[in-house]
């Protein structure tokens, strides 16, 4: 048995505690909230206190940072925790296992692979692509180990109020309800099965071959959303409601009200246009692969049919 620290008890946090918990290992999952799965020890800290970090890091042998700031707080929240989490893997000599996305990449013009250079697109993406930066710089001096893997947009059966394709989407079409779709639905989109975010988090803190690079997590072929629609009611067998856009117009009305609805001007060229990873490298190396993409389908309605 070995001792892991998460930071983030998220949608991606908690799932990956529980599946190192399931393994026999010692979880410690720390938040500001001290919330998730009862099954695994929960503090309740911040991750930017790096002495407090340490200290909770001491003999483990990986940190994952799953955290998951506001999108509109990114430039204000990301930094001081970036810094608490890399100095603690530092002091306490844990692998330092990021979880990234895809915004640190320019607008795609092809499948986005890890060998593409970091060219965000926003002050708030490039708070992320700077992260990495740091990390790898210390992984390069010798003063950590370090890995990210990036993963596209998230579903599966823990997601549901910070996914495309959860609460704006699934219970409608479950509900006979036309889903309305911030982008084009009729655009190809790469979507990332949550336990696949979480079997590669562990395969990169225990495979050494991991370290000192970035990686994709296993993603299944892209889908547009009319096509997860018309999947997701295949698999129901019940009569597709269909899904439309939601007019610009109406967006910009809403982002005058919300700030997360606002921030989404950042990120509206991922639905607007193919939006594709290719994740082949990962899949390659350590041997994996995707789920099938019906059975993650099948598993996410079932949680939100029990729900």
């Amino acid at each position: 048995m070995a001792k892991h620290v998460i930071a983030g008890a998220g949608q991606v946090g908690s799932q990956l505690a529980l599946a190192l918990a399931e393994r026999g290992h010692e979880v410690i999952l720390v938040s500001r909230s001290g919330s998730g799965p009862e099954t695994v020890t929960r503090v309740a800290a911040d991750v930017a206190d790096a002495d407090r970090l340490a200290e909770l890091c001491e003999g483990a042998v990986a940190l994952y940072n799953c955290v998951n700031p506001a999108y509109h707080r990114w430039l204000t929240d990301w930094p001081p925790m970036a810094a608490g989490m890399l100095a603690a893997a530092e002091r306490s000599g844990a692998v330092y296992v990021m979880l990234g996305n895809l915004y640190v990449y320019a607008e795609p013009t092809a499948p986005m692979r890890e060998t593409d250079p970091l060219a965000p697109t926003s002050a708030k993406a490039e708070v992320r692509a700077q992260m990495w930066r740091d990390a790898l710089a210390a992984h390069e001096a010798g003063r950590i180990r370090a890995t990210e893997v990036r993963a596209s947009d998230y579903y599966g059966p823990s997601c549901k109020d910070q996914s495309h394709l959860g609460e704006r989407f699934m219970p409608l079409l479950l509900a006979g309800k036309t889903v309305q779709f911030a982008g084009d639905p009729s655009q190809p989109h790469s979507w990332t099965y949550v336990p696949d975010v979480v079997q590669a988090l562990i395969t990169a803190a225990e495979d050494e071959r991991a370290w000192g690079k970035a990686w994709h997590v296993p993603t299944a072929p892209p889908r547009t959303a009319r096509e997860l629609a018309a999947d997701v009611c295949r698999l129901e067998g019940i009569p597709n409601p269909g899904v439309k856009a939601i007019p610009g117009l109406l967006l910009s009305v809403g982002g005058l009200f919300s700030p997360m609805i606002r921030e989404l001007r950042h990120v509206r060229y991922q639905f607007i246009r193919p939006f594709v990873v290719d994740s082949s490298a990962f899949e390659t190396t350590f041997g994996v692969a995707p789920t099938d993409m019906d059975e993650a389908l099948k598993a996410t309605v079932a949680a939100w049919r029990e729900s």
